[in-house]
């Protein structure tokens, strides 16, 4: 086959067959693309790479932190907060997605607990 397929681990391949069962063409160990009048084994489920071309487009991206790992070995990152990988959408990417919003709702908050602190630092004297 083709020599620069993504290899995976051993965790990375238990997380894998753990997602061969959520995908559309499999049925009970086989597959149903590959199926041309009698059973035929899943390859996903049985190999180390990322020999299926729908696993990797459908199956794959429901555990994003698996398909950073394995598609975008060179352009992911580590968040700031859980260290998870993950594919930043750009250079300024520093958290994954799920503590992305996290973040932006402290920074907001922090943001405007300094605006109002200078806010009140200009009046006179403080309300009782």
């Amino acid at each position: 086959m083709n020599d620069n397929l993504p290899r995976m681990d051993y965790r990375q391949h238990r997380r894998a067959r753990r997602l061969v069962h959520e995908c559309c063409n499999y049925d009970g160990g086989n597959c149903l693309l590959l199926d041309d009048g009698e059973p035929c084994v899943c390859v996903q489920s049985i190999s180390l790479s990322l020999m299926c071309r729908w696993f990797r487009v459908a199956v794959l991206p429901l555990d994003g932190e698996l398909a950073a790992a394995l598609l975008y070995r060179g352009s992911r990152k580590r968040c700031a907060v859980c260290g998870a990988a993950f594919v930043p959408k750009s250079n300024r990417g520093k958290y994954c997605p799920d503590c992305a919003g996290r973040m932006k709702k402290l920074k907001a908050a922090k943001r405007k607990r300094k605006q109002r602190q200078r806010c009140h630092a200009l009046e006179p004297f403080k309300p009782a």
